[in-house]
């Protein structure tokens, strides 16, 4: 599977099939899968934790398969909690990137990260 030959609904149907033929759909509700998505976000930032930016080479072979692993987990728990909310993915981010667009317009957001 790679980014350029899989789509999202792909992915959604991976993950639905991994949940089900665990019988775990039962434990994959809304307020679970946001506590499992925070603690895997908690996951990705220990590695970073007490460091600086210079300090995390993410082209190390060991600190890049931590952050792919926990990257996955992250994806997964996000992907589950769209399945179980039957949000579409695709639709969210668009109408996100939308929302962005006009709160964050280009020529005055341009290279800023806050006022």
């Amino acid at each position: 599977m790679a980014d350029e030959r899989t789509l999202v609904a792909d992915l959604k149907r991976y993950v639905s099939d991994f949940v089900r033929e665990r019988d775990w759909e039962r434990f994959h509700n809304p307020k679970d899968l946001a506590v499992s998505l925070s603690i895997e976000c908690s996951e990705l930032l220990e590695i970073f934790q007490w460091k600086g930016q210079e300090d995390v080479d993410v082209k190390d072979e060991k600190v890049a398969n931590k952050m792919k692993e926990e990257l996955a987990d992250i994806v997964i728990y996000a992907i589950s909690m769209a399945n179980a909310t039957s949000i579409d993915i695709s639709d969210a981010v668009s109408e996100k990137i939308r929302t962005n667009e006009s709160k964050y317009p280009a020529e005055e957001w341009k290279g800023k990260a806050w006022l």
